[in-house]
């Protein structure tokens, strides 16, 4: 697949496209679309990033972001989707890079469903970025075709702009002889473990999205369980360090003094 042309959107026209196709994406009606035409209008027009990515002059891909603190050196993207992958998304980021670095920022932050393994890869791998705080429920309650009514816990994430974007080696870091499985993907049921070494494990299901459909109380337990042990090893200070084997978090607490 060739690269997408991806350019910047400010017309009402192009932006009306943009909310239908997250409308798609997100599997919502076209009048409930996760952020309206109007909005994306104010936010462009503040000198905010609206993009879209385009294959053959139709919409596949968008992304939206907005400046955030501290002041003059952070941009928030708030929200990205795509209608097939095919490196849309990777594209997008890479766009959103560039046109922050030509502003003078040091970061992009961004929120991601911590329960999603491509998007933990994604984000972690491909990118660099590092989940810094767990957010419970951040929005609430999201009945759409992605969320299907799941409490909407989210992972915050950095990504140092001054990093390479060539992803090395270290993203997938070797795992030391004395690592621990905080959490476990136990015949898909999660299975809570030990936390107290310095290099923790938290396994990930196979595919939430389908686990929600099929067996909503294993969705919840997943949600608890991950909210539990990712979430509070954040909260203690522990640092995510990389995402093993496509499906684990990897997570470095400080020894104690």
């Amino acid at each position: 697949m060739n690269r997408p042309a991806i350019r910047e959107l400010h017309t009402m026209q192009d932006l009306g496209t943009v909310a239908r196709l997250f409308a798609d994406v997100w599997g919502t009606a076209p009048d409930s679309a996760p952020i309206s035409a109007e909005i994306m209008r104010a936010l462009a027009h503040a000198g905010n990033y609206i993009a879209g990515a385009y294959e053959d002059g139709r919409l596949i891909g968008a992304s939206v972001a907005f400046y955030s603190d501290p002041i003059g050196t952070g941009l928030h993207s708030h929200i990205t989707g795509a209608v097939q992958s095919r490196g849309v998304g990777l594209a997008l980021k890479l766009h959103q890079r560039q046109w922050a670095l030509a502003r003078g920022l040091k970061t992009i932050t961004w929120t991601y469903d911590p329960l999603i393994r491509r998007n933990a890869y994604f984000n972690l791998v491909k990118l660099g970025a590092r989940p810094e705080e767990y957010l419970t429920s951040f929005y609430g309650e999201m009945d759409d075709a992605i969320n299907g009514g799941d409490e909407s816990d989210r992972a915050l994430t950095a990504w140092d702009l001054n990093a390479s974007p060539e992803p090395p080696a270290d993203r997938c870091p070797e795992l030391p002889a004395d690592a621990v499985h905080g959490l476990r993907n136990d015949d898909g049921r999660p299975a809570t473990g030990t936390t107290d070494a310095t290099t923790v494990l938290i396994d990930l299901p196979d595919d939430i999205e389908a686990l929600r459909r099929s067996d909503p109380g294993a969705a919840r337990a997943w949600r608890l369980a991950v909210r539990h042990t990712l979430g509070g090893l954040l909260a203690d200070g522990a640092q995510v360090v990389g995402f093993h084997d496509r499906r684990s978090y990897v997570l470095r607490r400080t020894p104690a003094a």
